[in-house]
């Protein structure tokens, strides 16, 4: 079954380059650029024998792949020199991959860059060529998510032994060229004026000017018709689900998830157990696959209306009813096929739940890659990240959807200085 994806000329060509060179590929580019659709159309459409991959199991069951822990069998915690435990099936595996893909790689740290780049030269017994002659193509925006900074010996070793933490500082970049696309095609914002400001937070060059553009139009006060709120912290979106569950009447109703096979609780893709009420706000947590005639009925983040809960959910949509069964999400796994040899995807564990969440609020940091007409950001007391502030704003589609519960400050905007040097250095 191939998946119906219309690219557009930009996504199109850098497929075509995945598909007919060995070249190790970076495929970056602002919020609203189309990376998720061109590794989703890769992955239905490639001639080549590729496994996807991801730094987290949320991640990874958002592109229908495998852990980079799990599929290397790979220590959790610094690799750094030690022996690589490589069973027969794992061997296997490894060599009989053409594309290694990862996303969400600006995650992945110096040092399990270097792991890969070790288990495939072991595995392959290709001890002298990078990635052990695999193609590596990796997706990702190094300006919206940062690796988690190490703490105690691993940052130790990682400042004694690298220029900085990130993945473009492993030393296998010193041995093979990494080569940078950037697409540059915006599909999620329209207006220009926008946009500037969008880029303009993105790099760290916000003016006075375009600060108060961004607070005087944010200043407003947000619409009381649940618009959602981005937050940068779990217990205020807590705080604004659970009260606003609790001011609708009635009695909440618990749907608990099924769960079978080893999903591993840290990457449930939704609630385990769901409350709702009718009236209640949601956000749809995937793409609908049921579609019938019009296509799809929603996408992964449309915000909807409960309207009533019988042995499914209805949920109203500007003005439409969908019904809304409960959906599977599957953990897979890669293994390798003597017979066939082919490399097979195969089910590990399900988690069976409805595709919803309360949607008064979100973290900023589950809203990647969501896409929304209005929203309130709420930064705290302060920003505590690099892209922070970005990933929020870049959210919009509109800067007459921003409301703000303060203004920004200088303070807000962070920029990771190592970030800086790497996308200046790029050829474009």
């Amino acid at each position: 079954m191939k998946n119906k994806i219309t690219l557009s000329a930009e996504q199109q060509a850098v497929f075509e380059r995945i598909e007919e060179t060995r070249e190790n590929l970076f495929i970056t580019g602002r919020a609203g650029t189309g990376k998720s659709t061109l590794l989703n159309h890769l992955s239905w459409n490639t001639e080549k024998q590729i496994v996807i991959c991801a730094p987290t199991g949320v991640a990874a069951l958002n592109v229908g792949g495998q852990t980079i822990h799990s599929l290397f069998r790979l220590p959790i915690g610094l690799i750094a020199d030690h022996d690589l435990d490589q069973p027969d099936n794992v061997r296997k595996l490894l060599n009989s991959i053409d594309t290694l893909v990862i996303d969400e790689v600006s995650m992945v740290n110096a040092d399990l860059m270097d792991g890969i780049d070790r288990s495939l030269r072991q595995a392959r017994q290709r001890r002298l060529e990078p990635f052990g002659g695999v193609q590596v193509v990796l997706f990702g925006d190094p300006y919206q998510l940062a690796p988690v900074p190490g703490r105690g010996d691993e940052l130790e070793y990682i400042n004694d032994n690298y220029r900085s933490f990130w993945f473009f500082d492993a030393k296998v970049w010193q041995e093979t060229p990494l080569n940078v696309i950037e697409l540059g095609q915006i599909h999620r914002q329209s207006d220009d004026h926008f946009k500037y400001m969008l880029n303009a937070v993105r790099h760290g060059q916000v003016t006075a000017e375009i600060a108060g553009v961004l607070n005087s139009t944010g200043a407003r006060t947000p619409p009381d018709d649940g618009t959602i709120t981005l937050a940068s912290r779990n217990d205020a979106v807590n705080r604004i689900n659970h009260a606003s569950l609790a001011k609708l009447p009635g009695r909440a109703l618990t749907a608990k998830a099924e769960v079978s096979g080893d999903f591993g609780k840290g990457a449930y893709p939704a609630d385990e157990a769901l409350e709702l009420k009718v009236g209640a706000q949601v956000m749809f947590l995937r793409n609908d696959a049921g579609g019938g005639g019009d296509g799809q009925r929603w996408v992964n983040g449309t915000i909807g209306q409960v309207t009533k809960i019988d042995a499914n959910v209805w949920v109203d949509v500007e003005g439409h009813e969908f019904e809304v069964e409960p959906v599977v999400w599957e953990k897979y796994r890669y293994t390798y096929s003597a017979a066939t040899k082919q490399l097979r995807k195969e089910i590990v564990a399900e988690f069976t739940q409805f595709p919803l969440r309360l949607a008064w609020a979100v973290t900023i940091h589950k809203s990647q890659g969501k896409t929304y007409d209005s929203a309130i950001v709420d930064l705290g007391a302060r920003a505590f990240s690099p892209g922070q502030t970005y990933v929020a704003l870049s959210r919009l589609t509109a800067l007459e959807g921003l409301y703000l519960t303060r203004p920004l400050r200088p303070s807000d905007v962070i920029v990771d200085k190592d970030v800086e040097r790497f996308m200046r250095g790029i050829e474009r």
